[in-house]
């Protein structure tokens, strides 16, 4: 298939691959597609599809696969612990056009680790080790993993890499934290640097990567063949852009505030449904606004004000209020606003 033979080409390259990290409720279809207009990943992770024993392929995870206008290659995430299930809805996924398939052992939101599935799975390596074997013999296709470095500590890594090894990986993406750490820590990046030395497999290294700056150092701090952004594209779409015009040595574009409030709208436009009453929609734009507004102004008070709007009309009055300009925004956090990070719309892993 065409996505397969572009995914197997960024493995077998030399370019850093970037990837956008799965992230629940935000990278859909139409979060996809307005990504791609900015310049885009190499490669795009669904959300994650919730496996069990009952469990169906949900359609609208489906619809970012089989609506894919992007060009570029999907790989389709799973979570969950129940062996015969994955081994099923792997096996259903590579009917559609995919490029690899991925487990989640990364997830760190109590709902899912109370359950023994995603990042909950790291504290007991033996399942994990138990649940890979099938799954590595069920996929014919690329089968790749999303992981932190433990649960509560990162001591159980170096066994967790000697599954991963046993199990032949053709891809491995680890968020250099802790699934307890969430997403408050700074990222252990060494403990992705010792990923890519101990594996024969490509490492992806994810966590923070907030500019282009950022991920050169990341990508010589780790050895990594590649990166997986999640939360720093939300808040600046021109990051994956940016991350290659300063590979090829070119001058870094920034926007202006008047580009960032047209991504604004752009954004509203692509992730707001027709039908869903006005209160909804601006109530699920607060949620992408809260990585957005970490780049905003460093006080805070954008995002205080975003947080109380309740309807279209004020939503877009404060953006306008602090975007209308046409001052250059890097869209990095400051750092006094980078107490509010751990909200809402996490990554995967």
């Amino acid at each position: 298939m065409h996505y397969r033979e572009q995914f197997n080409a960024l493995l077998a390259g030399t370019t850093p691959i970037l990837a956008l990290a799965p992230m629940q409720d935000v990278t859909d279809l139409p979060f996809m597609q307005l990504m791609a207009g900015y310049g885009g990943p190499d490669v795009y992770y669904t959300e994650y599809f919730r496996v069990h024993a009952t469990s169906t392929l949900e359609p609208w995870i489906l619809d970012a696969i089989t609506k894919n206008t992007t060009g570029r290659p999907i790989v389709a995430q799973m979570i969950g612990n129940d062996i015969p299930a994955l081994v099923r809805t792997a096996r259903q996924l590579q009917e559609y056009p995919i490029a690899a398939v991925d487990l989640n052992l990364g997830c760190p939101a109590p709902i899912v680790y109370r359950k023994c599935a995603g990042g909950g799975l790291l504290r007991e390596p033996k399942r994990v080790d138990a649940i890979l074997g099938p799954l590595r013999e069920a996929v014919r296709i690329k089968f790749t993993v999303k992981t932190r470095i433990g649960f509560d500590s990162p001591e159980v890594f170096a066994e967790l890499l000697n599954i991963f090894a046993r199990h032949s990986l053709d891809l491995l993406t680890v968020h250099g934290r802790t699934v307890l750490e969430m997403y408050r820590s700074e990222v252990h990046y060494d403990y992705i640097a010792r990923a890519v030395a101990a594996l024969a497999c490509p490492v992806m290294a994810n966590g923070n990567i907030y500019s282009a700056a950022r991920a050169a150092e990341v990508l010589q701090l780790t050895g990594g063949r590649g990166l997986m952004i999640g939360r720093g594209a939300i808040r600046n779409p021109w990051l994956f852009h940016q991350i290659r015009q300063q590979q090829r040595g070119e001058p870094c574009f920034v926007p202006n505030g008047l580009e960032v409030l047209a991504y604004v709208r752009a954004l509203y436009d692509a992730v707001c449904s027709p039908g869903v009453r006005e209160s909804a929609q601006v109530q699920k734009m607060k949620k992408y606004l809260n990585y957005l507004g970490l780049g905003v102004e460093p006080t805070g008070q954008f995002l205080h004000r975003i947080r109380r709007v309740t309807n279209r009309a004020d939503f877009f009055a404060v953006c306008e209020e602090f975007l209308e300009h046409d001052r250059p925004m890097p869209l990095e956090p400051f750092a006094l606003a980078l107490k509010e990070t751990d909200v809402m719309a996490g990554e995967n892993g």
